[in-house]
């Protein structure tokens, strides 16, 4: 196999962030720098696909919650790395809070909508958590 020359090598990989497959990107380059949590958030809505399907351990999603215990803090507009799933609903790594979460079926408002793991890196540079507490 033929060595490549120095200009080959210095050639960046192209990546799925690279090549438009990058459905978040169009948002992050529309951002000015004061936009409301809750305005992203319905920008990637627009973007994204609502989820057909069951969700799936290992995959990322968005979605709003509005969580029916009193006095928790929340974040309505969660982005997670689903890990577990069950008949009450899923847990995951919240990216906004650095840590795992429960949600139930029930508080999900609306649908989930998957981000691909090409997209996650753009998605953490958005500004779209919305902490709140459940009164």
């Amino acid at each position: 196999m033929p060595r490549k020359t120095v200009k080959e090598q210095k050639q960046k990989r192209v990546t799925d962030t690279d090549v438009n497959r990058n459905r978040i990107r169009s948002v992050t380059d529309g951002l000015v720098g004061n936009e409301d949590p809750d305005d992203i958030m319905l920008e990637l809505m627009e973007t994204l696909d609502e989820l057909t399907e069951a969700p799936q351990s290992g995959r990322f999603y968005i979605f709003v919650y509005n969580p029916k215990t009193p006095n928790i803090e929340y974040d309505q507009n969660p982005f997670i790395a689903l890990t577990d799933i069950f008949e009450w609903g899923f847990r995951g790594i919240n990216f906004h809070w650095g840590e795992t979460r429960q949600y139930t079926w029930n508080e999900v408002a609306g649908s989930l909508y998957e981000v691909y793991a090409s997209e996650v890196k753009d998605l953490q540079a958005l500004p779209f958590a919305k902490f709140r507490l459940n009164n």
